[in-house]
């Protein structure tokens, strides 16, 4: 990568990132982005030593290095792989990704829960999504629900403490950009790296909330990770992408801008900003019930959304 040479040692650099003015050779690169996971574990008061970790792991190059920095930080940490039936006539997506998810699984000597969809519920997501609402629900949307249910439901089952995902930086921005173009407060009030145990939920947490893509990619390419490259085909053409796009050039222009976006708005929520004026009235509006069917929380009085799109059927 040029004659650039490394922070720490001085020696030939292999990864360089403009925004924190730092190159790195391979090894400190490993070093140091293990280092700022344990820092961002730290100051965001993730997790303890003592708790029980899962992973949601979906075979690709995010959430395997997420679980293999927490095994090397020595956590009690387990994976757990949603397989959606995603496939096509040139792409077994799901199947694929699940191979690397056990083949990571198998190599580390790590245990992996694998919930299949299609097995376990008779349909792919791509078949929920085509009846539901007569198809006026994109899969994205359906995807979004069965994952959030199961990966709460494993969780809770078989006594996790705490449920991790693998959302980097520029997922939480393009997030944060999209809620912020509309203003969608509730949302916002609730865009946090750390989700809070309540009400039946299992406490969710984002270690690697600011890390850059290319970071992660880094971290699995120079670890010697395999991993799923190809993008979900239902992703193509999705907001969340498009957001992407326009924050890459923004940050091409201005290094850091995605950070500081993002850094800034967490400052501001930690401030006092995006909180309800009334904290009675949310405390209110957020009462849950339990499911009838799953026992899962939902703010029906009925069954849950998931029970009913599965019940539908």
């Amino acid at each position: 990568m040029g004659n650039y040479i490394c922070s720490k040692c001085r020696g030939p650099a292999v990864f360089r990132m403009r925004h924190h003015r730092l190159a790195f050779c391979q090894p400190h690169y490993l070093e140091w982005f293990i280092d700022q996971t344990a820092r961002v574990i730290e100051k965001y008061h993730m997790f303890a030593p003592t708790d029980r970790i899962l992973v949601a792991v979906s075979g690709g190059k995010d959430s395997l290095a997420l679980w293999d920095v927490l095994w090397r930080l020595g956590y009690s940490v387990d994976g757990l792989y949603i397989n959606l039936g995603i496939s096509s006539e040139d792409d077994d997506y799901s199947n694929e990704s699940q191979d690397y998810a056990e083949d990571f699984a198998n190599q580390n000597g790590l245990k992996l829960h694998v919930v299949d969809i299609p097995q376990q519920y008779g349909e792919s997501i791509p078949q929920f999504a085509a009846r539901s609402q007569r198809g006026r629900i994109k899969p994205c949307g359906v995807c979004g629900l069965i994952k959030r249910h199961v990966m709460n439901r494993v969780a809770r089952d078989e006594g996790y403490d705490v449920l991790t995902t693998a959302h980097n930086l520029d997922d939480e921005a393009a997030v944060l950009m999209g809620n912020a173009m509309t203003w969608q407060v509730d949302l916002l009030q609730r865009q946090y790296p750390v989700l809070p145990a309540e009400d039946g939920f299992t406490r969710k947490v984002k270690p690697f909330c600011r890390f850059y893509e290319r970071e992660t990619a880094a971290y699995s390419l120079l670890r010697g990770i395999e991993y799923e490259e190809d993008e979900c085909p239902f992703s193509i053409g999705s907001k969340q992408l498009a957001y992407k796009d326009l924050l890459n050039k923004m940050e091409e222009n201005t290094p850091g801008i995605k950070m500081n976006f993002y850094a800034s708005f967490l400052n501001a929520r930690s401030a006092g900003y995006f909180i309800p004026h009334n904290q009675a009235d949310n405390e209110q509006s957020r009462e849950l019930n339990k499911c009838p069917i799953c026992g899962q929380p939902t703010a029906s009085e009925d069954a849950c959304a998931f029970c009913r799109l599965v019940k539908a059927g």
